[in-house]
């Protein structure tokens, strides 16, 4: 087709163009800018799923092994202050829980975002941001579970503790109570009288008495442990150790019972034998205390009796003789009440008793007094035999040696049998001796002393006593008397030997006079002959021994 041929536009036509023209600019501006909002909103949505992916990924990091922590059965063998440990554990971690609620909430909202900007892989966004939801509600649950267990588990746990310390405050003052019984019981006690042996029984009664009520305190302390058996089987608590409050248990309790049950009838019949053996010890006692408390008077009262008669002037110097021997007859038949006393004493020792609060006398009291009774009766005796060998030695009345025992006696204050110096003295003054308090009365005492007490004694016998007197008031034919008596001994002999003086004179004397008697020279003597004629002359001042 040529050029003439085109036909130029008519202004309408141009208009047309003009007008598609410009609908073509727009139509182009306008997909222009739909690729830029496209691009931009790809752009938008790359940064979204990458936001998404990005905080996704720090989640799925935080929550890696949340679910095995929160599933831990670790509480079940906890102890009270490792609970209470978790317990503050899980707070924290329930407040990190709680922190990333946000970013739970982030997520979900980026892939609302991204599903509402049609994004191409939104199902891929929406299971990731499923999951994600899905395990958030499962790690609330189970954090809500464990804190519930948790808490439960503290609770049991402080009813335990509470328990263990109630059963730790009563466990200890009973086994201290057990530990004391168990002591008392195996105690060895030493008594001496029935009314100690009664009252060691009187407080074990007493005792016996607080067993039941020991026994319900035992089976309260018991009913705490069992309780805390009955929880930890109810609820599956897993006890770790042992009762911190105190190292005593049940077990222990049990035996120490049971022994403390074992020892009281062992208690029982130890003090039965101890009272037994009392009894007997009380009836030995009594035994021996009524003896012992006739004895000792009839032995005091013979004391004495021998005294007045020794010192009362009742007959001659025979009579006295005649009675103090009937008193000796009686006292050796007495003997055998003394040897019974002494089996009772032997028993009384055998049983180990010492004391005896029915008597005043002991077996060594009644054994004394027995030997100075004896001694006492044979030197009476003795003394009396003497004193009739003077008299008759020395041509003695009766009513001299009457007066001479007055005289004694009167000065003799405290019945002793014998003077002292002072009151021999005062004795001489009053029967007419000029002993005054000038020098030459003190050496005439002096002298006198010597010759009544030649050993310096300081105390004057009555034998001493008559010795002395008969000397100084014999008349001058009484050497003539001694003389004769000698005689008599002698045999009539004109000497005497130590042998007869020995036999025929009490022990002192004799040896007196054989210790003064010059030996016999005649032509008639025997080896050891003694001259008797010049001691009897002598003895009464005639001539120096």
């Amino acid at each position: 087709m040529g050029i003439s041929s085109v036909t130029p536009p008519s202004w309408a036509v141009l208009k047309d163009v003009n007008n598609a023209w410009g609908n073509l600019e727009g139509a182009e501006k306008g997909y222009e800018e739909w690729l830029l909002n496209e691009i931009r909103r790809l752009e938008r949505l790359d940064h979204l799923a990458e936001k998404f992916r990005q905080k996704a990924a720090i989640h799925e990091a935080w929550t890696e092994g949340k679910e095995d922590l929160l599933q831990k059965r670790d509480y079940e063998t906890a102890s009270l202050s490792e609970i209470k440990a978790l317990l503050k554990k899980h707070e924290a971690f329930e407040s990190d829980l709680a922190a990333h609620q946000d970013r739970v909430e982030q997520i979900a909202a980026i892939a609302q975002e991204l599903n509402e900007l049609d994004y191409y892989d939104s199902p891929s966004v929406n299971a990731r941001c499923q999951r994600i939801c899905d395990q958030w509600d499962a790690l609330g649950a189970m954090s809500m579970k464990r804190a519930e267990a948790l808490q439960r588990t503290e609770k049991l746990l402080e009813t335990i503790d509470q328990l263990y310390l109630e059963f730790a405050k009563r466990a200890a003052p009973f086994n201290n109570w057990m530990e004391g019984a168990m002591e008392d019981l195996q105690d060895t006690f030493i008594v001496h009288t029935i009314e100690e042996i009664q009252g060691l029984s009187t407080a074990h009664e007493q005792f016996k008495a607080t067993l039941p009520e020991a026994d319900k305190e035992r089976l309260a302390i018991l009913g705490i442990h069992n309780e805390i058996a009955k929880i930890v089987q109810t609820y599956h608590v897993n006890m770790a150790g042992t009762n911190p409050y105190t190292t005593i248990n049940p077990q222990e309790i049990n035996a120490k019972w049971d022994k403390v049950r074992q020892l009281v009838p062992q208690r029982d019949q130890a003090l039965i034998e101890e009272h037994a053996r009392q009894q007997n010890n009380e009836r030995l006692r009594r035994q021996f205390a009524t003896q012992a408390n006739i004895i000792g008077p009839w032995i005091q009262t013979k004391m004495e009796e021998i005294g007045r008669i020794s010192i009362e002037m009742h007959g001659t110097l025979e009579d006295q003789l005649t009675h103090l021997r009937q008193y000796e007859k009686s006292i050796v038949n007495y003997k055998p009440k003394i040897d019974q006393l002494e089996g009772d004493h032997q028993l009384i020792q055998e049983a180990l008793i010492f004391d005896n609060k029915h008597t005043n006398y002991t077996m060594e009291h009644i054994r004394v007094g027995w030997e100075q009774l004896l001694t006492t009766i044979a030197r009476t005796i003795n003394e009396i035999e003497n004193q009739i060998l003077t008299r008759d030695a020395k041509g003695i009345s009766q009513e001299q040696l009457n007066e001479f025992r007055a005289s004694f006696n009167h000065f003799d204050r405290d019945h002793s049998g014998t003077l002292g110096a002072e009151e021999f003295k005062a004795c001489l003054i009053s029967l007419g001796f000029d002993i005054g308090n000038d020098a030459q009365g003190e050496n005439e005492f002096s002298r006198i002393m010597s010759i009544v007490d030649p050993n310096r004694m300081g105390i004057v016998t009555f034998q001493a006593f008559i010795d002395f007197m008969s000397r100084e008031t014999a008349d001058t034919d009484t050497a003539d008397q001694v003389l004769a008596s000698f005689k008599v001994l002698a045999g009539d002999k004109n000497y005497i030997l130590a042998d007869e003086l020995r036999r025929e004179l009490p022990p002192d004397q004799a040896e007196y006079c054989i210790a003064r008697m010059a030996p016999y020279t005649g032509p008639d003597g025997v080896p050891g002959a003694l001259d008797y004629m010049s001691f009897s002359t002598a003895l009464y001042g005639e001539s120096d021994l």
